[in-house]
């Protein structure tokens, strides 16, 4: 009994220091956009506004199965801590930052460990819980990344009124290194029998690849693209010819694993590639001020969050089949309504994005931790990682393709946008059908409760200190 509930305790600390991290990890996403007119002040570069964004989520995004990967090659514990050091590295290095340039070239440094943070997060907790604690866990994680997108802007205005705005990145470290403490002294890795090898060229094939076909859609730059896409070619005919591959294609081709990363990547498309354009049709299309387009796009953070919790609670015993139809379906009729009542009143169209924002969270949370459940556990850090993957890189696409079809309009704004805008949530609409489908051919019934639990708690020796 003892026993039980000092491991009970000891993962509650774990789970402190990976809520702490996957925080920082988070908010830097949107805290950064209320300081970026004082740093553009301080520094200079107004041409170069977007990069430090930009260049942050794409690095988070490439390098996270790669982080994954080496997790389960590693240890956990061992890329947790290298990640928190890279990212807080970055965090140091944007408060030093003398100029735009060199904020850009920290922000990616920032990224490349905000991506382990993230992969290796919901690694760990894939690995310490239960199916029906674990969807209870990732239901209150994604609670807390819908918590730092809408505080993020008013702790970067608050940071930035009252000190300088060198602390809205000066502060990750302190709250960073708590978090490596909670984390580094009460989980251990378990031992390994043989001394692994990450494949560091399919790695940086990979990494390339994805990198310029993110980057080239957001751009839409076509030789980009195609470099993307040749590096990408390049990457599975190397990983053919590997005995052990950086993505095993044996897991992937699992039919509930593969349907999860083809779900996520296409609700990521219709999701992400409309809340990219949310706000400018806010400001842009219909004349209304900052704080009307925020508006606009808070309920797909809180109906996400929502969404994710019920999705959680339900899974153990729903299974992943009647949730991710449901929310497959809720993100169609959400996407659907907005094209018809595209005019609408503000808290109207505010209302059909919290339901296609509630039923991304619950496509999006069963699809993972079910995926997770089926995962053997000295692969699951790249299963997590590469769903998590799919979903951004979705995004990239939506984004690139959303943006293609409102053409012209995107820089003619007024009417012209506000009359073209329709096709925004009607492409959405269209692909949130294609996860409506995927989510169809899902196992039926529940899933098989601690099917794939892990055995003992890893304690490090020294956390009775705590």
């Amino acid at each position: 009994m003892r026993e039980k509930v000092a491991q009970v305790e000891t993962r509650a600390w774990i789970l402190l220091g990976l809520v702490l991290g996957l925080f920082l990890a988070a908010i830097e996403t949107t805290v950064v956009a209320t300081a970026m007119p004082r740093v553009i002040a301080d520094l200079g570069g107004e041409h170069l506004y977007s990069l430090p964004f930009a260049f942050y989520l794409l690095l988070a995004t490439v390098s996270g199965p790669v982080w994954g990967r080496a997790s389960d090659l590693f240890g956990r514990r061992r890329l947790y801590l290298a990640s928190s050091v890279v990212f807080l590295l970055g965090s140091g290095l944007s408060g030093a930052s003398h100029s735009m340039a060199f904020l850009i070239g920290a922000r990616m440094v920032q990224g490349l460990g905000a991506g382990g943070l993230l992969a290796v997060t919901f690694t760990l907790v894939g690995e310490l819980y239960s199916l029906q604690e674990r969807s209870r866990i990732q239901g209150f994680l994604s609670g807390v990344w819908g918590v730092s997108g809408l505080v993020g802007p008013i702790v970067g205005g608050l940071i930035v009124d009252h000190t300088s705005w060198r602390w809205v990145f000066y502060l990750n470290i302190p709250f960073g290194l708590a978090a490596m403490a909670l984390v580094g002294r009460t989980y251990a890795d378990l031992p390994r029998a043989v001394r692994p090898s990450l494949p560091v060229f399919s790695a940086v094939l990979f990494a390339l690849g994805a990198g310029l076909f993110v980057y080239a859609m957001q751009i839409h730059g076509p030789a980009l693209l195609a470099a993307g896409i040749v590096a990408l070619v390049g990457f599975g005919a190397f990983e053919r010819r590997r005995s052990s591959p950086l993505i095993p294609l044996d897991t992937v081709r699992h039919p509930l694993i593969g349907r999860a990363f083809i779900g996520n990547l296409v609700a990521g498309m219709a999701f992400f590639g409309c809340a990219t354009f949310v706000p400018l049709f806010g400001q842009a299309a219909r004349g209304g001020t900052a704080t009307e387009a925020g508006i606009l796009l808070a309920p797909m953070s809180v109906g996400w969050t929502v969404g994710s919790i019920l999705s959680a609670r339900a899974l153990p015993y729903r299974g992943p089949r009647s949730l991710s139809v449901a929310g497959a379906v809720g993100m169609i009729v959400g996407f659907g309504l907005w094209t018809v009542f595209v005019g609408a009143r503000l808290w109207v169209l505010g209302a059909l994005l919290f339901v296609t924002g509630f039923g991304m969270g619950m496509l999006m949370l069963a699809l993972i931790v079910s995926a997770q459940e089926e995962s053997p556990r000295e692969e699951l850090g790249i299963v997590t990682s590469l769903i998590q993957f799919a979903r951004n890189f979705g995004g990239a696409i939506g984004a690139g393709l959303m943006g293609a079809l409102l053409g012209p309009s995107l820089v003619l704004g007024g009417h012209a946008l506000y009359d073209a805008f329709w096709r925004v949530p009607l492409v959405a609409g269209v692909l949130a059908v294609g996860a409506l489908l995927t989510a169809v051919g899902l196992p039926t019934g529940s899933v098989s409760r601690g099917s794939r639990s892990i055995k003992p708690l890893s304690v490090h020796p020294e956390s009775d200190r705590l």
